[in-house]
């Protein structure tokens, strides 16, 4: 099979290991630049080119698509899409998990569990927001935040009210959230390929952090999830429409509780963590599919 990888730079620890993937299981691969792609909607013949060539017919495209260039990286996926290539993940369902409050909205509505979170445009509305959320502590979250950047723990009425207001007044979008204390600052990021949780790793935040992130400092290890943390990851990803998702949960005293879902998941922290290959389970999912097309394009489309 021909296979593209989107991403910015073939040196990334995730690029190099879906390539190094698919060439062992004797696939043919091409990493792409996604902003060098450019392309032509013409109705008859669409196309898309790449450093003033046209890319040649190719069997499945997976899109590791930066947040901070959702926009174009989702209109190049698309073009895939148009020309029949499988896309990994689709457009449409990368869009849902890109936009944090649309994907809550989506998993709330399926019963998935999650932190209490808050919404609003006014000033005016900050004092029953913290209310509805529970007071402080909580969370303080720009939506366009990834990482872990952007995110405030607020610990007083006050400092929760001074930060959602410097916010609001930058025209920031943000969400509260309740803070899951319990959690003592770990959260579990579950691998979802398909229909299987195939890694899971414990992320644990530095002393004086409650950020777990690795990019933040945080330190992972191997961990073993419930079936009930298994059900919640795997219906997260469906829910979304992802066939690819890291899962970020929180152990809460009411079950698991999802704080959000990824659809471009690094693969160099849960691999080097774990120890599990999970670049080859990717590659195995585009062969399933080339086996069996309808299944997992109806998978793909989710819900919402």
């Amino acid at each position: 099979m021909k296979i593209v990888i989107l991403s910015r730079r073939k040196q990334l620890y995730s690029t190099r290991r879906l390539c190094e993937a698919a060439e062992a299981r004797h696939h043919e691969v091409q990493i792409i630049d996604t902003l060098r792609c450019y392309m032509n909607v013409a109705a008859d013949h669409p196309s898309i080119h790449y450093r003033g060539k046209i890319l040649r017919e190719c069997d499945a495209v997976i899109p590791r698509i930066g947040a901070s260039i959702t926009f174009y990286g989702m209109a190049v996926v698309r073009q895939f899409e148009m020309l029949g290539v499988f896309s990994v993940n689709e457009s449409v369902a990368i869009a849902r998990s890109r936009d944090k409050f649309r994907s809550l909205q989506l998993l709330s509505r399926k019963g998935i569990g999650l932190p209490i979170t808050g919404f609003a445009n006014s000033p005016d509305d900050v004092e029953d927001l913290i209310e509805m959320v529970g007071g402080p502590p909580l969370v303080i979250k720009i939506l366009e935040g990834t990482q872990g950047k952007g995110v405030v723990l607020a610990e007083t009425r006050k400092a929760a009210e001074s930060v959602i207001d410097a916010f609001m007044k930058l025209k920031a979008n943000i969400l509260i959230q309740e803070y899951i204390k319990e959690a003592s600052g770990a959260d579990i990021r579950c691998f979802v390929v398909g229909d299987e949780v195939i890694a899971a790793m414990k992320r644990q935040a530095k002393e004086g952090e409650f950020r777990s992130n690795l990019h933040r400092g945080g330190t992972g290890c191997a961990v073993e999830i419930t079936a009930s943390e298994r059900a919640t990851a795997i219906s997260a990803a469906k829910i979304m429409g992802l066939n690819v998702a890291g899962v970020d949960i929180l152990r809460s005293n009411r079950g698991p509780v999802v704080l959000e879902v990824n659809s471009s998941p690094g693969l160099e922290g849960i691999e080097k963590v774990t120890g599990i290959d999970v670049a080859t389970p990717i590659i195995q999912l585009i062969e399933s599919h080339s086996v069996d097309p309808k299944r997992n394009h109806a998978r793909a489309r989710g819900a919402g």
